[in-house]
């Protein structure tokens, strides 16, 4: 149970993002529902990295003192599972847009496949995808997407400490990635199917661990809801 003074000496709350929401509408259903309980105008809330709308899992929401940790908690390892569907390209590299069919995978090989996700391990060059909230020329990636303007995305280095396949059912390919700050799943899924020659796009993403936290000990939005309502 909650008391205004945990929200203002700063909480690290783990919570299980829902599919379709983005990461500022989970922020600001917390935000609210603690302005609410407890009658007061102001609070500090915010997360420590963004999850997609079409992904699920940890987001770390940090409240009152603790929104002085969330460059530090953004830093940490990150630790995903999903799956990347080969044969198919889309321009967001996720299912947003419209899928694009390239090029039958059904003749690769479990071989191919670990040889190719070796090619992500360590310092690795990406680019971010169009359909990203990263600022150019003063507007969002999806902006200039969206209004059909071309942009040049330069790459960066991002880390991948470990890209496991842990199951395959073609033209499915599950996955475990465990990567450093910056590292753009999506790309990794278009990049993976680039490689293979087939093209590739992220199908489904999870993200199940944060530095030392996981997912296994969040908690949805409702239960937070309960808990703050029974602790009054």
């Amino acid at each position: 149970m909650y008391t205004l003074d945990d929200f203002q000496n700063g909480l690290v709350l783990l919570v299980d993002k829902p599919l379709e929401w983005t990461s500022f509408q989970v922020v600001n259903k917390i935000h609210w529902l603690i302005r609410k309980q407890y009658d007061i105008k102001k609070i500090k809330v915010g997360h420590t990295g963004t999850l997609d709308p079409l992904a699920t899992g940890l987001l770390l929401i940090c409240t009152g003192k603790k929104t002085k940790q969330i460059q530090e908690l953004m830093g940490a390892d990150k630790t995903y599972t999903g799956t990347i569907c080969l044969g198919a390209t889309t321009a967001s590299y996720d299912l947003e847009t419209e899928v694009i069919p390239h090029t039958n995978p059904s003749s690769l090989t479990e071989q191919q496949l670990k040889i190719a996700s070796k090619q992500f391990l360590g310092h690795i060059q990406q680019k971010p995808p169009i359909f990203s909230a990263i600022k150019q020329k003063g507007k969002r990636l999806y902006e200039h997407a969206r209004a059909g303007e071309q942009v040049n995305i330069p790459s960066r280095e991002v880390i991948v400490y470990e890209f496991e396949i842990t199951k395959i059912n073609l033209p499915e390919v599950a996955f475990r990635i465990r990567c450093g700050k910056g590292t753009y799943i999506r790309s990794i899924a278009n990049d993976f199917g680039e490689v293979l020659g087939v093209g590739g796009y992220l199908n489904s993403l999870c993200r199940t661990a944060i530095g030392n936290h996981n997912l296994v000990d969040s908690m949805s939005i409702d239960t937070f809801e309960r808990n703050l309502k029974a602790s009054s």
